[in-house]
């Protein structure tokens, strides 16, 4: 029997079918995750979600790629949306922290001002650079050596952070300089 033959077997939904195939493109599929995620655990956890994806899926198989690049995008689509989920994850648990710090700040009569408010919204790689060189003083190559970049890549990430500061902040950067 062709592959083909086990993919109309599969649509019908012969359980034998599905076993055949998911036997013969596993192992294809883990090769590709694992180069994908580098972590062959989460390689592994994806490539059962694709695979319970295509049970689902399988009568949308046209027969116009292989079934193994079928398999890939579906593959890649998981990933991609398990990065996008991660990445909204950690700015919700960035946005949570930032709350309580503010709440916590002010319940000491502290000043929380807008430009903490702006640097809170900062991804952690751009916002450490900033602080370090526009609140403590420390040159880009002492910042370099502290976060392991090279001093070109702090400079890049600070005039980049300020640039998005100053549009958070709503400041014309023609009138306003900053170190």
């Amino acid at each position: 029997m062709t592959e083909k033959d086990w993919i109309k077997k599969a649509k019908k939904g012969d359980h034998e079918a599905f076993a055949f195939l998911f036997k013969e493109h596993y192992p294809f599929l883990i090769k590709y995750l694992i180069k994908v995620t580098m972590n062959r655990d989460i390689a592994e956890e994806l490539a059962q979600d694709t695979m319970a994806k295509c049970v689902e899926k399988i009568h949308q198989y046209n027969g116009k790629a292989k079934f193994s690049s079928w398999l890939i995008t579906i593959a890649t689509n998981r990933y991609i949306d398990q990065q996008r989920k991660k990445k909204n994850e950690i700015k919700f648990q960035a946005e949570e922290m930032s709350r309580k710090l503010k709440w916590q700040v002010e319940s000491r009569n502290e000043e929380w001002n807008d430009v903490l408010d702006a640097l809170s919204k900062l991804d952690d790689e751009i916002r450490l650079p900033i602080v370090l060189k526009h609140y403590y003083g420390y040159s880009y190559e002492e910042i370099g050596v502290l976060v392991r970049l090279p001093e070109g890549t702090v400079k890049s990430r600070v005039f980049y952070g300020i640039q998005e500061l100053r549009k958070e902040l709503k400041v014309d950067a023609k009138r306003t300089k900053v170190k």
